[in-house]
């Protein structure tokens, strides 16, 4: 059975999807991301040595702020009630990791609240640390989780890592 996107009229011309006969539920969003960098980078970000300040709390900040004006960036959101954001930053070797968790009690998903977090915390990282790394790599910005609403909880199925040669 071929699932049929929702942001799309029957002519094909792209719509917002009308939630309000939906019912309002908890609903959490959960998204992750990387940045790489040199290890002398890294090391710096972990000392809080950049030169720009607190690169960790400066992205954290700049996640929450995206989560929040997400319908400003995506076209198609519905701006929702959020209740809650965390974004967790750590240095782990030559990466930062980045964790976005939202919650809203509403009648669409934070799943777009979650990635835009995500992304925008790896761009303030990229930004603050631009001067002496420009060769740094945004990556692996994905959804972990999302629960509530109609569909429920979907979870990310981990596959195992393979080295590279």
């Amino acid at each position: 059975m071929k699932k049929q996107l929702t942001h799309f009229d029957d002519a094909g011309k792209a719509r917002m999807v009308d939630v309000g006969q939906k019912p309002e539920t908890e609903r959490v969003g959960i998204a992750s991301g990387s940045i790489t960098m040199l290890p002398a980078t890294a090391k710096a970000v972990a000392a809080g040595t950049i030169g720009k300040g607190d690169v960790l709390g400066v992205a954290r900040l700049a996640g929450i702020q995206a989560a929040k004006k997400t319908p400003d960036w995506i076209p198609l959101c519905h701006p929702l009630r959020i209740t809650g954001i965390d974004v967790d930053l750590r240095v782990d070797g030559s990466t930062v990791r980045i964790t976005a968790t939202v919650r809203a009690f509403d009648r669409s998903g934070v799943e777009m609240e979650a990635l835009a977090a995500v992304s925008a915390a790896a761009l303030t990282v990229y930004d603050m640390c631009k001067a002496i790394d420009r060769g740094m790599v945004i990556g692996e910005i994905r959804l972990e989780e999302k629960r509530g609403g109609k569909s429920g909880t979907w979870t990310r199925k981990r596959v195992p890592r393979t080295k590279r040669a």
